[in-house]
């Protein structure tokens, strides 16, 4: 059973990698390309200790090969400008293969994030999942850019030096090779401990950025309450956190390199003094020492630089774990744009609708909720915060799916409609409107983007806000700032008026859209509402019962089910009912 389980795990790594690596394939000719100008020029540096020991053996006279030292000179400054122009041209192959590779990466990261459902946030922070497209893309990015390949650069060395050792020396070559089985099973024993530690540290200090993220988007709540203190000591334990795992995975690095340390220069000594007196006993020349002495310091640099190299990948693991695992999650759409619109006439029914949120599936939030909603009715949801209002919306946004009961829409389970097809009839203005930072054109725009001028003033008139777009000196093109900061509430919640008007929905959402407005902001507001629900199915969120007297009808959520329904006159009439009680205490404060 233990062996069955064990090589389930190798075939999922396997088809990771297979997955991972499609990034990587439409770069593969410069990758191999840099692969091959790697090798040649690992190969041509190792003429340089043979032509070093050539050097000596000519001074003294012992040399084989009949050259001059001016021809060995030139032929040491030739190794070294082709060196220099093989070493630029594998840069930019490298070069081009990580940052197309990478974008690549980005790019589908991003992808997958915007086509995630909603529960996927609910179970994510966002400064994590930033941290993921950043910190761990740029680690795996440097990497495949400069690690792997001087991994490999060294690997060749290591190789070539050692075969080129055993032809010339043998003796000396095998002493020196009796400390590398030492290092690499070193080398083995500290990656698994520095694999563990570099993914923990990865995630440490995406929970800082989460931290950032947290703090940054809720500014004026932080300025509001003075708790700059708060935030700051808040960040600044997390920062201690990275910083005592990184201290800690230090200690195993360091200790690592020390031992490579005194085993390599150790053993470089021991040959050293060994060569010295094969020198004195006749059995080797001058230059031959020399050689061997050069070809051991590349090889030993190769051996140390390995340790690093080796545990630089195995941190980056942890982070490639991390983006595999958002790339593998099950998307709910495509970012293939949708423009096929199904006709509906806009008939919702809600039938013995139960759900619960998955992250809080013992707590039941809908108990039964019966519904109907005819085409182009206006129906409000009227009750206390947490009695279920928002959930019904957010059902029929289809951010979550119904745990019992269905949704009709013209008689079809809306969960047997494509996604896209069906959110594209659906408009939604929130009770908090949050622009994107760019012009109040590109925000109105994002309703419909082939809308045209003439398109986008109209809706921007019927929404009310075309006076005050009009007013500023650059209009149309007037920045919002981040998160539409410069505008007032009543303006922002008149441009998302006029991007929903724009998008045409023939089901519309309110969310609470006037309950932040002051009494005239409301007014011109309410207006442009009045406006946008004219001939749509229309579901209204309110708290304010003013803003909903006029709607077909009402229905009372309590705890999760509808406990009254009715219009506003039917409903104010029940004595002792839930509706009428909020009605006295509005109205009565009101007068």
């Amino acid at each position: 059973m233990e062996k069955s389980k064990k090589s389930k795990v190798t075939r999922d790594q396997i088809k990771e990698l297979i997955y991972f690596a499609r990034f990587i394939k439409p770069y593969t000719t410069q990758f191999v390309l840099g692969l091959v100008l790697l090798f040649f020029s690992s190969v041509i540096v190792m003429a340089f200790p043979y032509l070093a020991g050539e050097l000596a053996d000519i001074a003294t006279g012992k040399s084989k090969l009949h050259l001059t030292l001016n021809q060995v000179g030139g032929i040491l400054l030739l190794i070294l400008i082709l060196q220099g122009i093989v070493s630029y041209v594998r840069v930019i192959l490298f070069t081009i293969f990580s940052e197309k590779s990478m974008a690549d990466v980005r790019v589908a990261l991003y992808q997958k994030l915007i086509t995630l459902p909603v529960v996927f946030y609910d179970k994510n922070r966002v400064g994590e999942l930033i941290s993921r497209i950043t910190a761990d893309v740029d680690q795996l990015q440097q990497v495949l850019s400069v690690t792997m390949a001087e991994f490999i650069r060294q690997i060749l060395i290591l190789i070539v030096g050692v075969t080129l050792l055993l032809i010339s020396s043998p003796r000396l070559s095998l002493l020196m090779l009796a400390t590398f089985p030492l290092i690499v099973i070193a080398a083995f024993f500290f990656g698994r401990f520095i694999r563990k530690l570099s993914k923990e540290r990865q995630e440490k200090l995406a929970a800082t950025n989460t931290v950032v993220d947290e703090t940054l988007q809720t500014i004026h709540t932080v300025k509001s309450f003075t708790n700059e203190w708060f935030e700051f000591g808040r960040y600044r334990d997390k920062i201690q956190e990275v910083v005592q795992t990184a201290l800690h995975l230090a200690k195993y690095r360091a200790s690592f390199g020390s031992f490579v340390i005194v085993v390599l220069f150790g053993g470089i000594f021991f040959l050293l003094w060994f060569g010295a007196r094969m020198v004195q006993d006749g059995t080797m020349t001058v230059g031959q020492l020399v050689a061997f002495i050069a070809y051991t310091m590349f090889i030993g640099g190769a051996i140390g630089s390995l340790g690093n190299f080796y545990t630089t990948i195995v941190s980056a693991i942890g982070g490639t774990e991390r983006i595999r695992d958002i790339l593998n999650h099950e998307v709910e759409v495509s970012t293939v744009r949708h423009t096929d619109r199904p006709a509906v006439s806009g008939n919702i029914r809600f039938d013995a609708v139960t759900f619960s949120y998955p992250t809080r599936s013992d707590v039941p939030v809908l108990k039964g909720i019966n519904m109907e909603i005819a085409a182009g009715n206006k129906i409000a949801l009227v009750g206390t915060s947490g009695a279920g209002k928002s959930t019904i919306a957010q059902l029929l946004l289809r951010f979550y799916e119904p745990t019992g009961g269905a949704i009709l829409l013209d008689d079809r389970n809306i969960s047997t409609m494509p996604l896209e097809s069906y959110r594209s009839v659906l408009g939604l203005v929130p009770q908090e409107v949050i622009l994107f930072g760019g012009t109040i054109r590109e925000n109105i725009l994002y309703g419909n983007p082939d809308a045209t001028d003439e398109q986008l003033i109209e809706a921007a008139k019927q929404a009310n806000a075309w006076d005050f777009i009009a007013s500023f000196p650059e209009g149309l093109e007037t920045r919002v700032g981040e998160r539409g900061i410069k505008l007032s509430g009543g303006q922002r919640q008149r441009i998302a008026i006029a991007r929903a008007i724009l998008r045409d929905p023939k089901i519309l959402i309110l969310d609470e859209a006037t309950s932040s407005l002051d009494a005239e902001s409301e007014r011109v507001v309410q207006e442009a509402l009045d406006n946008l629900m004219q001939g749509r199915t229309s579901v209204i969120i309110a708290h304010r019962l003013a803003t909903i007297k006029e709607v077909d009808c009402i229905y009372v959520i309590e705890h999760g089910q509808v406990i009254e329904r009715g219009t506003h006159e039917e409903l104010a009439s029940i004595p002792d009912g839930a509706y009428s009680s909020f009605a006295k205490l509005q109205f009565d404060t009101s007068e």
